[in-house]
């Protein structure tokens, strides 16, 4: 009851901003209906059991997709529901699982979670990550739903505050049936507040399992452009976040005294942020740096069929293009880093084997991070600093395309660690075969079984 008080006080003294979201930006707007408990009328249950998966965003419903493709193999019988959290993930699983088994993930309030739970019928709840809802997890259990928390993980971030909740998240996390943790650090960290032991297991991470990117009419395209241009170097700075992309841009505008025919691809991480970019690139016409050659700025919605692409900046403002690009790259920058902000997933340029960069702020990616560079298959560049605001990311570029011998075997080995990596879903789906057993499959699917709640 605190709980739900505490989150109806947040919902109400934040709504002065969702509104400003909403109003501005189109931001929470879509799918709010579902989210408040409304089951959307294309969700059409037949009254057997389900599996239901929950993943946040567009990363978790690129590492669940495997796992779903086995459960949908070895379960046909049972319908299979994905909920998202953020619009861009609902798209994206969506477009591969069918509007009619994919909604919005409800708030943490009874009112909205209980219609969920009666209309899926669900057997077994599955949830990416790290997404431990009181509420849900709580009524999930009395309706008698088993339930896993998969490529389960605990960041550096999150770890001390969970650790002073200890006390609550026990019992919070009691109704959770199995976690699966990426790593032996993780299953520590879990097993620290509070979840039981037993119930504990390592699986890797099921991000390494994930297809690499598929070639794109837009990725094709652009392929022949570069061609034709004699674009060199390539570099790609993706999921890029407030105050990387000028500093980013100075350094590349720098490197072009050198290169005069390279290319950025920049590609910010969230796409309210575009036309504030687009605006930060059109200022860069060198007049203001001496001595630095004037850099061209481009738009991908808006490119000119005749477009030259080289000497400048091409900004990708739209959504789910950037992963298929990387193969374009001749260097890579995963961004969210060069600031506190956690870092981004680098497995996407890492699968077509292209050399990577990210700054020192990678804390949500820790275990790929370690992995890789054990392996010595990335470079991580110092921040940017206020007497020193390009950092060493230039000189780094400048590094490698200078020794292209050096460049290639970080390409090789990042390619290599993903190979290597490679196994976590056989891992995951041997684990949930203990709360879904084969065998009564048949039997679930034909039940007719009442939550009552």
């Amino acid at each position: 009851l605190l709980y739900s008080a505490l989150l109806a006080a947040a919902l109400l003294l934040g709504s002065p901003y969702w509104i400003f979201q909403m109003l501005r930006h189109g931001r929470y707007r879509r799918g709010l209906s579902e989210r408040f408990g409304v089951v959307p009328q294309r969700i059409r249950p037949d009254r057997r059991s389900s599996i239901w998966i929950h993943a946040v965003s567009v990363g978790e419903v690129l590492a669940i997709a495997k796992l779903a493709e086995e459960l949908r193999r070895e379960h046909r019988q049972l319908p299979l529901f994905i909920s998202t959290t953020t619009a861009a993930g609902q798209k994206l699983a969506r477009e591969r699982y069918g509007e009619e088994n994919v909604f919005y993930f409800p708030l943490d309030f009874g009112f909205a979670v209980r219609p969920y739970l009666r209309a899926l019928q669900s057997h077994l709840v599955i949830l990416a990550e790290t997404e431990s809802w009181p509420n849900f997890l709580r009524l999930a259990k009395q309706s008698g739903v088993r339930v896993a928390v998969v490529n389960a993980r605990i960041s550096d971030r999150s770890f001390p505050g969970y650790r002073r909740w200890k006390f609550w998240l026990r019992r919070v996390l009691a109704n959770v049936d199995l976690f699966l943790a990426q790593s032996e650090e993780d299953q520590r960290r879990l097993v620290a507040i509070g979840a039981a032991p037993e119930r504990v297991n390592v699986s890797g991470n099921l991000k390494f399992d994930v297809k690499p990117p598929q070639k794109t009419p837009l990725s094709e395209d652009l392929r022949r452009r570069l061609q034709a241009s004699a674009a060199f170097p390539v570099v790609v700075c993706g999921s890029t976040v407030e105050s990387e992309e000028v500093a980013l841009a100075g350094s590349f505008q720098a490197l072009l005294r050198e290169y005069p025919n390279g290319l950025m691809m920049l590609a910010p991480r969230h796409p309210e942020r575009f036309d504030t970019v687009a605006a930060l690139m059109s200022s860069f016409d060198g007049g203001h740096l001496p001595g630095l050659p004037r850099l061209n700025f481009w738009r991908r919605s808006q490119l000119p069929a005749d477009a030259v692409l080289r000497g400048g900046v091409l900004l990708l403002d739209s959504i789910g293009e950037l992963a298929s690009l990387y193969s374009l790259a001749t260097i890579a920058f995963v961004g969210g880093s060069l600031v506190p902000r956690g870092g981004h997933n680098i497995l996407e340029p890492a699968h077509f084997g292209v050399p990577i960069l990210v700054g020192p702020h990678t804390e949500n990616f820790r275990d790929i991070i370690s992995i890789f560079q054990q392996a010595q298959a990335l470079r991580v560049v110092r921040a940017f600093r206020e007497k020193d605001e390009k950092g060493d990311f230039g000189q780094v570029l400048r590094e490698l395309l200078t020794d292209s011998a050096q460049r290639e075997e970080l390409g090789r080995r990042a390619a290599a660690v993903v190979r290597d990596q490679q196994g976590a879903t056989a891992r995951t789906m041997a684990s949930l075969r203990t709360l879904l057993p084969k065998e009564s499959a048949a039997e679930l699917a034909g039940a007719k079984r009442e939550i009552q709640l």
